[in-house]
């Protein structure tokens, strides 16, 4: 009897922790559920080590994520895997095997908040593998350098000396890429690497060769507005919740985490802030922007008066390659073709569609891909344990586009 009782009172305990009122349209709660208990524990086991000064926070997710996840680069039938240096960068190569002689290529940065993840992870093995396969296409993963120890803008080097070195003749002709079809592409924070180097690249005269496309997947775009609609619609949808979104932010531009509840207050984007003028502050205006089915009943959150100390000590803010969207409308109409997937659930939601419409307007051809059911994260759980179906439906219709484009 005993036993049961303790059973009950466990299961019970088990079920407060595990349940979360979620959005009635997102795909699957349960097994979101699940995730984002899983992430909770992780994240709390790791910010108590971080109290008790065992290590930093971050260290402890990244040993974890690479004992859970990292596999070796193992070949298969149908794609040659290697793990190599692009550019002083390590990058996991994945290489068709047999197709046509000349094949597509494709440079991939993964998500984590610059901070976590690595392309040696299950779950990106599996993407890019499927990538290489489906699309008889060349793809690189790159493993930039995460947060903390190095912040901004080491990643946005990383990226830009691989994107170089994967667009140079020599790397071509070795894996046989066909300098006419080349894209790059990312998710999250990778996004947000790939879009900056999209606007770099693009505006390089001396390139002989650049990307025909981006693919952008929920790209994070900006940090000057923690108050967007997908901001204040999903600040308690996981699995990434708005104020980690502000500490991941704070940790790659190599801030002071103790400014997050300033950035969470919008205190750093008040109109007292003699750096942020009426040309910036369009870039990122949703208002107009936005459409009026994802603005809904939401009301913009400008402060009058705000911490003016916070752009003096983070100028990297309005820094164009730390945040995409910034950049002047002259940039955004030499970048490439592209795609962007956005989820409905999801902070980020509105970077990306925000970004879509100021590529639209310099005159850039886009794909909107929104996921009315789709989370952050969600097309990285394509594959076992989670099995996610919006996150298989998203990846299928993603490599899909680049088949189709690239």
């Amino acid at each position: 009897m005993r036993l049961r009782l303790a059973g009950a009172v466990l299961l019970s305990a088990a079920a407060y922790y595990v349940y979360l009122p979620l959005p009635s349209g997102v795909s699957e709660p349960w097994k979101l559920m699940l995730l984002d208990a899983l992430f909770r524990s992780f994240m709390q086991a790791s910010d108590v080590a971080h109290a008790l000064g065992v290590c930093h926070r971050i260290h402890l997710l990244n040993h974890v994520v690479s004992w859970v996840e990292e596999i070796e680069a193992r070949s298969c039938p149908a794609v040659h895997v290697t793990d190599t240096v692009l550019g002083g960068v390590p990058t996991r190569v994945f290489q068709p095997k047999g197709g046509k002689q000349l094949k597509r290529g494709v440079i991939y940065f993964h998500g984590g908040g610059w901070a976590l993840c690595s392309g040696r992870m299950r779950s990106y093995d599996h993407l890019c593998r499927k990538m290489a396969e489906d699309l008889d296409s060349v793809v690189m993963s790159v493993d930039y350098r995460l947060a903390p120890d190095a912040v901004f803008p080491a990643q946005y080097h990383d990226a830009l000396a691989a994107s170089r070195a994967f667009l140079s003749a020599e790397v071509l002709e070795r894996y046989s890429i066909d300098p006419e079809r080349v894209c790059v592409s990312g998710d999250s924070a990778g996004g947000n690497l790939a879009a900056a180097v999209a606007q770099e690249l693009s505006s390089d005269d001396a390139l002989t060769v650049n990307f025909k496309l981006q693919a952008l997947i929920y790209p994070v775009l900006q940090a000057l507005d923690f108050y967007t609609p997908s901001y204040q619609q999903n600040r308690d949808v996981p699995i990434l919740y708005r104020p980690i979104m502000a500490r991941y932010w704070l940790q790659y531009l190599g801030a002071d985490t103790s400014l997050e509840p300033l950035l969470l207050a919008n205190n750093h984007s008040s109109l007292d802030q003699p750096a942020l003028s009426n040309s910036i502050r369009s870039k990122l205006d949703w208002t107009a922007l936005l459409p009026a089915e994802r603005r809904k009943h939401f009301q913009p959150v400008v402060r009058e008066t705000g911490s003016p100390r916070v752009m003096g000590e983070v100028p990297q803010l309005i820094d164009v390659r730390a945040a995409p969207l910034l950049a002047e409308q002259g940039v955004l109409g030499r970048t490439p073709k592209a795609y962007v997937m956005t989820c409905e659930f999801d902070v980020l939601r509105d970077d990306g569609l925000m970004y879509v419409r100021r590529l639209q307007d310099a005159g850039v051809t886009v794909t909107s891909d929104h996921y009315e059911d789709g989370f952050h994260g969600c097309m990285v759980f394509a594959y076992l344990p989670m099995m996610s179906k919006v996150g298989w439906r998203s990846m299928n219709n993603y490599i899909h586009w680049l088949d189709q484009n690239l």
